[in-house]
């Protein structure tokens, strides 16, 4: 259990490292502000709505539920398959949130808008940290 929880957290910390590299490359590397066909802005937007939603459904489907049964029988390897899965879906799912922010940034969006994709996608990844399952 404890690799596993070590092995999250390095790939938590990885990915809000990219999310941070993300946000400066666009600046360094991204063309100038010109402005984004509404209809794209709207579709990302309406995507990351959408992987809020994912995010939410696989805590509460794998993520809850195998540290429950983890907390009961540590010794499970299902349930920390299930629960390490979980997490890694979880905080790939927060990363798309900060790359569509960048794919916005290189299509010339204005930094404002994706600074919203990025501060979302490190909040998200920042605040779901591995914890250890315990009895309640």
């Amino acid at each position: 259990m404890s690799k596993a929880l070590r092995t999250l957290r390095a790939v938590q910390w990885s990915m809000l490292a990219s999310i941070l590299v993300y946000t400066v490359l666009g600046e360094l590397v991204g063309p100038r502000s010109r402005g984004v066909d509404p209809g794209l802005s709207y579709l990302f937007s309406t995507l990351a709505v959408g992987i809020v939603g994912a995010i939410f459904v696989v805590r509460r489907t794998l993520v809850q539920r195998a540290a429950a049964s983890l907390a009961a029988h540590p010794d499970d390897n299902l349930s920390l398959g299930h629960w390490s899965t979980g997490y890694f879906v979880t905080y790939g799912l927060c990363e798309a949130l900060a790359l569509f922010g960048l794919v916005l940034r290189f299509l010339g969006s204005p930094m404002q808008h994706s600074l919203l994709f990025y501060a979302g996608g490190f909040a998200l990844l920042f605040f779901f940290r591995a914890r250890e399952p315990v009895s309640a």
